[in-house]
């Protein structure tokens, strides 16, 4: 289970989110919910905030004209929307980032489209230098309401063992 109350007080409870290393069994998969369902101005503000100036993203006229017929979302913000949906259930606990492979885009997302995202766990390890923590990749998918997938990436995480983690202190 990926979210956890403790008692840090009498009758006074913490939720916490997230996957201690032990929690990682290779070959699970974690169906990451709720989805996202992509606004128009999810997608020209995302767009004009990482000054991507593409206007097959904001400019409708200009999209008209393209082999899609209409806008296109930013590919980072799909990204960025599919990565998210996972942290509560894969990284909310882990301590860093390691690396990003393999990120594939096999079918345009357009405003309007709701996704959802699955993560696959392909391999875990006890870290060699780290004695309390453990190194966890998964294959993450990001799929568009009627399934067609949209994204694929893996991800590398460094994640603590049971009780090391940041929100495992009592002065939290």
């Amino acid at each position: 289970m990926s979210v956890e109350h403790k008692e840090v007080g009498p009758n006074r409870y913490r939720e916490s989110f997230g996957r201690y290393f032990e929690d990682f069994e290779v070959g699970h998969i974690y169906e990451h919910r709720p989805g996202r369902t992509i606004g128009e101005t999810d997608n020209t503000w995302f767009t004009l905030l990482t000054m991507n100036q593409h206007p097959l993203h904001f400019d409708a006229a200009y999209a008209r004209h393209s082999e899609f017929g209409q806008r296109l979302v930013n590919s980072c913000l799909t990204l960025s929307l599919v990565a998210g949906m996972t942290v509560s259930d894969v990284s909310q606990k882990a301590i860093a980032n390691l690396g990003w492979t393999d990120i594939k885009m096999p079918a345009p997302v357009f405003v309007g489209d709701t996704l959802y995202a699955e993560s696959e766990v392909l391999e875990k390890r006890p870290s060699r230098s780290r004695p309390t923590q453990g190194i966890v990749r998964v294959a993450t998918t990001g799929r568009k309401a009627d399934g067609t997938v949209v994204m694929t990436f893996e991800r590398t995480i460094l994640v603590p063992t049971r009780g090391h983690a940041v929100d495992d202190r009592a002065d939290y």
